[in-house]
């Protein structure tokens, strides 16, 4: 008996147990999508800045009250007068609200009017683990039952919150349902086979059970943070990176297939040379998502390892499940486009890829036009980026659509002080009050300042001339100890509304004034908490996109064991990046009018587009140097765009779609990052990587392959 016929058995066997393994995997991670959002969180705290004086004034705070809640603003009104009969009742409904399971009990405060008598303001704080939904119902129908009439809005940091909540509520069905059909019909096109479709997505779909399995447990030991909008990202990654190195291998065996007899010899030559390209492809983003650790926002540190692990999933699949279903199935799997083993000539490949012969050609001919051309065109785009709008946004406009918080807002805004029922926290120590309340009285921003204390010692505190006293309960119910190492809490109604960016000026103003007085003072806040994650997104990237950089320069040098060519290949994706993002600032300012940007943005669209678009430079340059060292510079780099075109451009248009369905979700961030991702990677792919990369290759011939010898022409 031979060695073959002795360990043939092995042929079937290995890959049956593989795709026996990965089929109860998907099966016991199939049922964790409906219970992810167990161990998901979109409170706005875990997006925080862990080191931010907001972030110590929070923690201050404990100190001093009983419960965490959250406040909910209710106005009423904004059309005309209020009648004292409707006062009444709006009294009556919230007087039996502060009975409630959801309310901090007596702390609800009684109706304020407004000045001008036409808008009444409540506000109520509810606790942190309340039914936000429930809680609203019920306070509309006391209203009704109490008979208020008036136009009634529930605003505040409550309600934002609940239609952030509500934004990601069954993100796993509405956006794996887009995303894999968006990606079905793609592969169908591709491939044009009934079979081929459905054993990609089944090896992404494996995949992503397989990481939302890990990632549920590990939440659930509280070792990485999970909320809406890092679920909803890892979907999307998962299903893109999978199948964008399924695709790989696909073509690569195929490929190989025209070559060998045996399925099984094809399938190792293919794995053989398709391994280093996806561990690598996805050793960079998996590094660029780690590098996000380093960031200071939880929103952000918590993508690195979660992203990390779903990017591992995404490579093992693509590595053992793929390449055993399609051993076992044979060359059927392409039906009814059968690969047939032929005798290959030198230029057979042309023949196979007549559209990207063409390209091949042309960038040939002419690579010093190419890319002077690409690049001018390339770096005039990225001219739009002086006006990209990345300061932040009011939380207002968080939620794209119809929002009750930013209509209840607008008539906060309009018959009270915008920050009404939000007040600006201020740490203080006792012997400081007096010199600190006069500082927060007379600068412009601030409406009215009021000390944390209970109803019977609120009068007995002297809190300067000018000031309000806070005679109703602020939205915390504070305990008896007002006082706590010998620190007190003054409270600072904003002129502006929290959420603005005239609220975060105003605190910046007040932290400078404060902090001349002394030193240990300190302002939180809701303006404050925004202005300290701008800064620390701000901060980020300054320290993250480097590491990045960095760390994808060294993969790329010890991959092509060149010292040049990642250099140049780096500096590409970048330009592209930059280019992605000029377009996306002149289509966010002049064709959607968005408001603005988030910082967090441009670095999570820097993340993506250039640790993602290197993926399509390794692809094609691993291809190209194998082909290199065998026929030299010129013939070894267009036959690899030739032959690499086809698939890698498929794999470009797969993760654009599936980035693009981020846009269903009504987040104005994931809407942006939607689009600049997608154009972005279609950009990466069908210039940079077509046109501009080979274009350099052949202008600069061996040099860049440095410090590689023997080398032709």
């Amino acid at each position: 008996m031979t060695k073959q016929k002795k360990y043939g058995w092995l042929r079937w066997f290995v890959p049956s147990v593989l795709v026996v393994v990965w089929v109860a995997l998907t099966g016991v991670g199939g049922p964790y999508f409906g219970r992810i959002e167990e161990v998901a969180s979109n409170d706005l705290s875990t997006f925080l800045p862990s080191s931010a004086e907001s972030t110590q004034v929070n923690t201050t705070l404990e100190k001093f009250r009983e419960d965490d809640n959250l406040p909910a603003i209710v106005v009423f009104g904004g059309g005309g007068d209020v009648s004292p009969d409707q006062v009444g009742k709006i009294n009556q409904a919230f007087a039996a609200i502060a009975g409630k399971e959801y309310t901090e009990g007596e702390v609800v405060s009684p109706a304020i009017p407004s000045e001008d008598g036409n808008a009444v303001l409540v506000a109520v704080p509810l606790k942190t683990d309340a039914e936000l939904e429930e809680a609203f119902s019920s306070m509309r129908q006391e209203a009704e039952q109490a008979g208020v009439t008036e136009p009634m809005y529930i605003t505040g940091p409550a309600s934002f919150s609940n239609e952030l909540r509500a934004a990601f509520t069954g993100i796993d069905g509405k956006l794996l349902a887009v995303a894999l059909s968006v990606v079905f019909v793609i592969l169908l096109v591709v491939y044009r086979s009934p079979f081929l479709p459905f054993i990609v997505l089944f090896t992404a779909m494996a995949a992503l059970c397989a990481a939302i399995l890990a990632v549920f447990y590990l939440a659930k030991a509280d070792l990485v943070q999970l909320n809406g909008q890092v679920q909803g990202i890892l979907f999307i990654l998962v299903i893109g990176a999978a199948t964008d190195y399924s695709l790989l291998y696909i073509a690569r065996y195929r490929e190989e297939l025209t070559r060998h007899k045996s399925v099984w010899k094809a399938s190792k030559v293919a794995l053989r040379a398709s391994f280093e390209p996806i561990v690598a492809a996805g050793g960079t983003v998996t590094v660029g998502l780690l590098c996000l650790l380093f960031s200071d926002l939880g929103s952000n540190s918590a993508l690195g390892p979660v992203g990390g692990i779903g990017i591992g999933f995404s490579i093992l699949a693509a590595l053992t499940l793929l390449p055993s279903i399609l051993g076992l199935v044979g060359r059927r799997a392409f039906w009814p486009r059968v690969p047939k083993r032929r005798v290959i000539s030198v230029g057979s490949y042309e023949k196979d890829h007549p559209a990207w012969t063409k390209v091949g050609r042309m960038v040939e001919k002419y690579p010093r036009r190419v890319w002077m051309v690409t690049g001018a065109l390339l770096l005039a785009a990225c001219l739009g980026v002086f006006q990209l709008q990345a300061e932040g946004v009011a939380q207002s406009d968080f939620i794209l659509g119809e929002s009750e918080a930013r209509d209840g807002q607008a008539v906060l805004d309009e018959h009270f002080a915008s920050g009404s029922g939000t007040p600006a926290s201020i740490v203080v120590p006792v012997a400081q009050r007096d010199e600190a309340v006069k500082i927060l009285d007379a600068d412009e921003g601030v409406s009215s300042v009021g000390v944390v204390a209970d109803h019977s010692q609120i009068n007995s505190i002297p809190i300067g001339e000018g000031t309000e006293a806070i005679r109703s309960a602020p939205p915390f119910r504070f305990i008896e100890e007002k006082v706590v190492d010998d620190q007190l809490v003054l409270e600072a109604t904003l002129v502006d509304a929290a959420d603005s960016l005239e609220a975060r000026e105003t605190i910046v103003r007040l932290r400078d004034e404060l902090r001349g007085l002394d030193s240990s003072i300190q302002v939180g806040g809701i303006s404050a908490v925004q202005h300290d994650t701008i800064e620390s997104a701000l901060r980020d990237e300054k320290i993250i996109i480097p590491l990045v950089l960095i760390a994808i320069t060294i993969i790329l040098m010890v991959l092509l064991r060149s010292i040049v060519a990642p250099i140049i290949l780096l500096l590409t994706t970048v330009i592209s990046f930059g280019s992605a993002m000029g377009i996306a600032a002149l289509m966010f300012n002049h064709v959607w009018q968005f408001p603005g940007a988030d910082p967090s943005v441009v670095l999570y669209g820097f993340v993506f587009l250039v640790a993602l678009g290197i993926d399509y430079n390794i692809f094609l340059m691993t291809r190209v140097r194998e082909e290199t060292l065998r026929h030299g510079v010129k013939k070894g780099t267009i036959k690899g765009l030739v032959v690499t075109g086809g698939v890698i451009t498929s794999a470009g248009i797969v993760l654009a779609a599936t980035f693009a369905a981020l846009g269903v979700l009504p987040i104005l961030f994931l809407v942006q990052l939607a689009f600049i991702v997608a154009f972005g990677v279609l950009l990466d792919t069908l210039v940079v990587r077509s046109l501009l990369v080979p274009a350099l290759t052949l202008s600069m011939g061996p040099k860049i392959w440095w410090p590689l010898r023997k080398i032709k022409k």
